[in-house]
């Protein structure tokens, strides 16, 4: 049985009843919010481009969901969404879209599968209008995302939205022959008037984060268990008022931080204070023998002003060095480190190989050494469920 509400606007949300496998279209036209779909009953699919509001409850998340036409996407606290993983899902919100998913400590937002394995689906994507810097100054790239979406704005403090206390589990997917990627959490051009705070990236087969350029600050972020980089970024990210990032790698893992420009020298550095980055023991990276095992990597005109670094646990793995900073190439040496564009300091490096210096993967021109003269702390985020998988306490590393 299907009903048809006649509107000049196109379907918005298809709420799937699964107590009688009824499919409803909902669009009644009048501009007015849609008020809470059923809880336990509800499948969030298709486009929405009216303003819809998930209340606390139990739904399916399932194929690609896009935010678009100006709507706005609700999700209050204690909402939980169980992907279909027997789609290619993932929650996307354009540029014209915004979400608005404000969960708690005790009553987080979380996105699960059933299946419980790491690139289940797609994670969540925002796009916003913020300003870019990719291959050759371009100021607009495609997106690597599948959804081939063009993005790059000129609008600094576009806003996207607000996430807080949001968990994205078991996301992260290679899309077709693998040129094409997700991450847990992806923002593309997203600007610094989206709120980005107390969000956890939880075993997925990308990165934890990854920014394509944009301004949008993060706070209080939580990388846990990632197969490849915790934190990544490109396009000339330019956040400024980022604070407490904490990566716990483990099982399989690649750098704690990559970072790079697009090979854009002339780029704004990214501040970040209070970086935690903790590799457990037998930690090994995605490709057997690979050098992607340092905590922090800067590349390709990569930037960053860091403070209160902790570091524990880089090893190396066989003939493969792990250092608290690799720089990759001559030219961000030149005219990144050389300039103060990258700074990792104050520093401390704990139960880690190769101590008091930076790796290259060239001849540098300069080596730089670096002392734990002051102590750093790790990261202090607020307990609770948001930080809390089937039991086990993310944040227990920080203790």
């Amino acid at each position: 049985m299907k009903r048809r509400f006649l509107s000049l606007l196109s379907l918005t949300l298809v709420l799937a009843t699964a107590l009688n496998s009824c499919t409803i279209e909902v669009n009644d036209g009048l501009g007015d919010e849609i008020v809470s779909p059923n809880p336990g009953t509800t499948v969030l699919t298709g486009t929405i481009n009216k303003d819809t509001t998930f209340k606390k409850g139990n739904y399916t998340l399932k194929g690609i969901v896009k935010v678009t036409g100006g709507a706005t996407l609700t999700i209050e606290a204690g909402a939980n969404f169980t992907v279909d993983t027997s789609d290619n899902s993932s929650l996307v919100i354009l540029q014209d879209g915004k979400i608005n998913a404000v969960g708690t400590a005790n009553e987080p937002i979380v996105f699960t599968t059933t299946t419980k394995t790491p690139g289940d689906w797609g994670g969540i994507t925002l796009y916003g209008n913020a300003p870019i810097k990719a291959i050759n100054g371009t100021t607009s790239a495609q997106s690597e995302d599948g959804n081939a979406v063009y993005y790059g704005g000129n609008d600094a403090n576009s806003n996207s939205g607000t996430m807080k206390f949001v968990r994205v589990e078991y996301a992260g997917k290679k899309i077709g022959d693998g040129t094409s990627e997700t991450n847990s959490m992806t923002f593309y051009a997203v600007g610094a008037g989206t709120t980005l705070e107390n969000l956890v990236t939880y075993k997925g087969t990308d990165d934890g984060y990854e920014f394509f350029g944009g301004t949008v600050s993060a706070k209080n972020i939580v990388s846990y268990g990632n197969y490849d980089d915790s934190f990544d970024w490109q396009d000339a990210w330019s956040g400024q008022n980022n604070t407490n990032w904490y990566a716990f790698q483990t099982g399989v893992g690649n750098f704690g931080m990559e970072i790079e420009s697009s090979g854009n020298v002339d780029n704004t550095a990214p501040k970040i204070s209070n970086i935690t980055l903790i590799r457990a023991a037998n930690t090994n990276p995605e490709v057997p023998n690979s050098a992607e095992i340092s905590a922090i990597q800067f590349k390709k005109q990569g930037t960053g002003i860091f403070s209160n670094v902790y570091i524990s646990g880089y090893k190396n793995v066989g003939a493969q060095k792990a250092y608290a900073v690799l720089i990759q190439d001559a030219a961000t040496e030149n005219s990144q480190v050389n300039n103060n564009k990258v700074k990792v300091e104050p520093l401390t490096y704990l139960n880690s190989d190769n101590a008091g210096v930076w790796g290259y993967a060239y001849n540098p021109n300069g080596e730089k050494t670096f002392t734990n003269a002051t102590t750093v702390t790790k990261v202090t985020l607020v307990p609770g469920a948001w930080a809390t998988v089937d039991g086990v306490n993310l944040l227990a590393g920080l203790q």
